[in-house]
């Protein structure tokens, strides 16, 4: 039975209360919900295109999460097309400031991280090819 989408105010996964960052951190940090987001950054899709996208991504994950990132208001539906809403939209400048944090946090762990990198995102989600998007020299 697939879990209740996570919402500020109820208890989701690390938090009792449901404080906001922790719903957002339950629900970004479920299987395929950051790529699938990541996938709608250009505009809409429809589900065969998300699924060809994330190719090993099943058809019930794939749902489940558009249900999900569609409950939360991060996207929303047009007839059989997906798109990010303007929270969804906004969700990239979060994850910017996330991203610069992490790397601050990098370079002071046991030197495991290398410069010249492109974004915390682009590192880690292949492009539409299936290519890594980051370009190495």
């Amino acid at each position: 039975m697939p879990r209740a989408t996570p919402r500020p105010g109820r208890p989701v996964r690390g938090s009792t209360t449901g404080r906001p960052l922790m719903a957002a951190l339950d629900l970004l940090g479920r299987r395929w919900a950051l790529r699938v987001l990541w996938e709608l950054r250009d505009g809409p899709l429809g589900a065969r295109e998300l699924r060809r996208r994330c190719s090993s991504m099943s058809s019930s994950v794939l749902y489940e999460r558009l249900r999900e990132l569609i409950t939360a208001g991060l996207i929303t539906q047009s007839g059989d097309q997906y798109e990010l809403s303007e929270h969804g939209q906004s969700l990239g400048t979060a994850i910017s400031a996330l991203d610069t944090w992490a790397r601050n946090w990098a370079m002071c762990t046991d030197g495991a991280y290398e410069t010249g990198y492109g974004t915390a995102i682009e590192d880690a989600l292949p492009d539409h090819g299936g290519q890594s998007s980051r370009q190495t020299s």
